[in-house]
């Protein structure tokens, strides 16, 4: 006598117990929540009319633009670093940028230089197409 197969009389379940994803949810906010402060390394400067980004990872490759306290130029990129005018400067920080837009740019001033000229710097960056700034700071030395 062949088997009779029996129905079941439970219904399938429609709903989805969310509970297990809140916890999870819960764990990630409360990692992300430790460790975003420790990511943050130096002074994030936002340009005029720009999105703020994070501060870049220091292993990366970034552009550093630099002016001395002689009021001279520099471009750091690719390990070379040579005195330039202001216009060439932006001129090369753009050709840099058509090739990678995301590369993070980054100023560094030397501390006798007169604030109009850095702001100068960034404003010659802006236009170059650095969307935004970050400052390079050294670290202060407690006595």
């Amino acid at each position: 006598m062949p088997r009779l197969k029996r129905r079941s009389k439970r219904r399938p379940m429609s709903e989805i117990n969310v509970v297990p994803y809140i916890d999870v949810m819960l764990v990630l906010l409360v990692i992300f929540m430790i460790t975003a402060p420790m990511l943050t390394q130096g002074v994030n400067v936002e340009l005029p009319n720009a999105n703020a980004a994070p501060i870049p990872d220091p292993d990366s490759e970034v552009l550093v633009a630099s002016i001395d306290d002689q009021g001279n130029y520099f471009l750091d990129f690719g390990g070379t670093q040579d005195a330039i005018s202001l216009a060439d400067l932006q001129d090369k920080v753009r050709k840099v940028l058509t090739q990678n837009a995301s590369l993070p740019v980054l100023v560094r001033g030397d501390k006798n230089v007169p604030y109009g000229d850095v702001v100068r710097l960034m404003v010659a960056l802006q236009a170059a197409g650095a969307p935004n700034v970050g400052l390079v700071t050294e670290p202060e030395l407690k006595k």
